[in-house]
């Protein structure tokens, strides 16, 4: 198959279940997440991956563990998500009451916490 790069996003979370903003906080998978992370590590079983990155967030680390590939991984800070600020937790429509027409690679993140783009 030749070299290739593979990306698995980390599990759900009950923010996601709720489409509530997931980016810099740390939330934790749900059980959903859990058994989604589980399966991924089955799809992929018997791959051999030349390096494993992931971010430090539990939601991904936990992903990595369960999937079966925490003893490759390599944590790194600059995987950490998007930082939507104050609008961290809301759903697209408190957003856009808040802030009609606010995107987040347009506009940014008011009060942005972590990092910048």
């Amino acid at each position: 198959m030749g070299d290739c790069v593979w990306l698995l996003r980390h599990g759900a979370t009950e923010w996601t279940a709720n489409e509530l903003h997931t980016g810099a906080r740390d939330v934790s998978l749900s059980d959903e997440g859990r058994e989604q992370a589980r399966q991924a590590g089955k799809l992929l079983a018997g791959r051999h991956f030349g390096a494993v990155l992931v971010s430090p967030q539990t939601r991904a680390t936990e992903t990595c563990r369960l999937a079966g590939f925490s003893d490759l991984a390599e944590v790194r800070d600059d995987l950490v998500e998007w930082d939507y600020g104050e609008y961290e937790g809301f759903t697209d429509e408190e957003t856009q009451a808040h802030a009609p027409g606010w995107d987040l690679f347009r506009d940014g993140a008011p009060e942005e916490r972590h990092r910048s783009r």
